[in-house]
This record gives structure tokens, C-alpha cells and sequence, in this order.
């Protein structure tokens, strides 16, 4: 799986986000211009002890992204989408794209992408979700649909056992 970030601004977000894709073996892709530098001390915070562990590209622009994936299957969450993101069947090494906090992916780019825009349902007219917390729901559904592929599913008590 793959999460990219078309000039992602707040840092604090991409360190959560790098966070999420190291817990979940996830790619993470930089789109350039960045809001921030990379070694912010707010995205290592937000990512705490995991950043070293991420992997990650950055790419000058959106043309160097898609010359260096070529063929990708790219999927781009956006609250103009017109498919519910879980009515996608995704695929294991799909690329899932998320817009800049303050608008998002450019409508010229979702337009010439229309099927593969994504909508998280909401309530009312709220704008938008939180960056962080849109890559975390798409994503945990697309890994889903894959069976949770290499991912631990049962957790261990550190001072008590389960019982059986």
C-alpha cells in the first residue's frame, strides 16, 4: 500500500501520518512544495521514535511523481468525490492521495481522475476531516479489503494472560 500527500502543509499531520505507515507497512510519497522542512522537530514528535523506520520518497512535483510510478493505480480522497471510499476495491500496491490541508487535491487533477475520487461520508456541512485521521480511515479500509496482509492480528496482555 502506498499513501501520498500532494503538498502536505502542517507537519504535525505528515509525522502522524509516517507514524500510521510504519505501524502498517505502507509507503509514504512526498509531493513537493512541503509546508515544512523534513527534519521539523514537529513531524518527529508527532512520529515519535518511528520516522527512522519510515519509508518514504519526495518528489519535486506531481509530473515527477507520476513519471517515477508509472502505471500506478492511484486513488484520491477528496470531499468532492463522487464513490464512497468503501465502496472501492482497492488493490495491494494501489496509491491512496491526499490533497493539502488548506484545499485539497486541485480540480484539475481530480477531474481528469474522476473515478477514482473518494468521499468519507460526514455529517452536515462540515468541510473537511482532519488530514491524519482521512489517511488513517481510507487506508485501515483498503488494508482491510487485503486481509490485513502481514499485519499481527491478535495482541498480548503484558501482565496477564488471555483467558481461553
Amino acid at each position: 500500500m502506498n499513501i501520498v500527500l500532494l503538498e502536505p502543509e502542517m507537519p504535525a499531520n505528515t509525522g502522524n501520518i509516517g507514524r500510521t505507515c510504519v505501524a502498517t507497512g505502507t509507503k509514504l510519497h512526498l509531493i513537493e512544495p512541503l509546508g515544512y522542512k523534513l527534519n521539523d522537530k514537529l513531524i518527529k514528535r508527532a512520529g515519535l521514535d518511528y520516522w527512522d523506520k519510515l519509508n518514504v520518497t519526495v518528489y519535486s512535483d506531481y509530473k515527477d511523481f507520476l513519471n517515477r510510478n508509472p502505471g500506478a493505480k492511484i486513488y484520491m480522497a477528496t470531499t468532492k468525490g463522487l464513490h464512497v471510499y468503501s465502496d472501492v476495491e482497492y488493490e495491494p500496491d494501489c496509491f491512496l492521495m491526499f490533497g493539502k490541508e488548506s484545499a485539497g487535491i486541485p480540480e484539475e487533477i481530480l477531474l481528469e481522475n474522476q473515478e477514482q475520487c473518494v468521499r468519507i461520508p460526514m455529517w452536515g456541512d462540515i468541510r473537511s476531516l482532519n488530514l491524519s485521521n482521512s489517511v488513517s480511515i481510507v487506508l485501515y479500509e483498503a488494508l482491510r479489503q487485503n486481509g490485513f496482509e502481514r499485519m499481527t492480528m491478535t495482541g498480548e496482555l503484558h501482565h496477564l494472560q488471555w483467558k481461553e
